[in-house]
């Protein structure tokens, strides 16, 4: 075989081997950028600014409440008909996985009512512990509740008058996640098919959790 073809033969080898080697081979110390397919990141982390809400046990619950954990944090109230019931049993059912994801910091998950007049701590308690005894439910008045749930990035409003007991809460319905420094950095939103509840996939949230822990 004449050389010229034997020396082109040998660097065709060589290159193919290096694009391989570039693909599949990974130098030491090498970490795959993985990145969430369902979790809509704010462009920079949003702190909390300071808050006084209380929690289902009556303990005082503020921004340091949320220090040293991953807080899932939805928004809704405990006479909800849909939304909000089917959200927390969601979370629930991926709640032991969550649990046994590698991280340095707790996940929890934290539903905030905005629903006062009606949502008493001894209810809100009750409520919570139906679906998981480790939920955290935090409430508080309007004044308080209003700005908080805007830092967040959702919104409520009562459309009607609360004289009706069995007034509706309008709500937002992604679940929203506060880093271990407290401060939001983003959100689950909910999937819009007709004919179903616009409600946060918890397959979505199971499988986008430990790609943002990691990062």
């Amino acid at each position: 075989m004449n050389q010229r073809i034997i020396v082109g033969v040998a660097a065709f080898i060589a290159l193919c081997a290096g694009i391989v080697g570039a693909l599949y081979i990974a130098p030491p110390g090498f970490k795959s950028k993985l990145e969430p397919q369902y979790f809509q990141s704010y462009p920079e982390p949003r702190a909390l600014a300071p808050f006084e809400l209380t929690d289902h046990q009556s303990n005082p619950f503020t921004r340091s409440s949320l220090m040293g954990q991953w807080s899932l944090v939805f928004v809704g109230y405990t006479f909800c008909p849909d939304i909000c019931p089917t959200t927390m049993a969601e979370l629930n059912a991926i709640y032991p996985q969550l649990q046994q994801i590698d991280s340095d910091m707790p996940i929890r998950v934290v539903f905030v009512s905005v629903d006062p007049k009606r949502d008493s701590i001894s209810r809100l308690s009750e409520y919570v512990s139906y679906f998981n005894k480790e939920f955290i439910a935090i409430t508080g008045e309007h004044k308080s509740l209003f700005p908080f749930v805007r830092n967040l990035g959702m919104m409520y409003a009562i459309a009607e008058s609360t004289d009706n007991p069995n007034y509706l809460v309008d709500h937002s319905a992604s679940v929203v996640l506060i880093d271990p420094e407290a401060r939001v950095i983003g959100r689950f939103k909910p999937k819009r098919e007709p004919g179903k509840l616009s409600i946060s996939d918890s397959q979505q949230i199971l499988e986008d959790m430990p790609v943002i822990i990691s990062k």
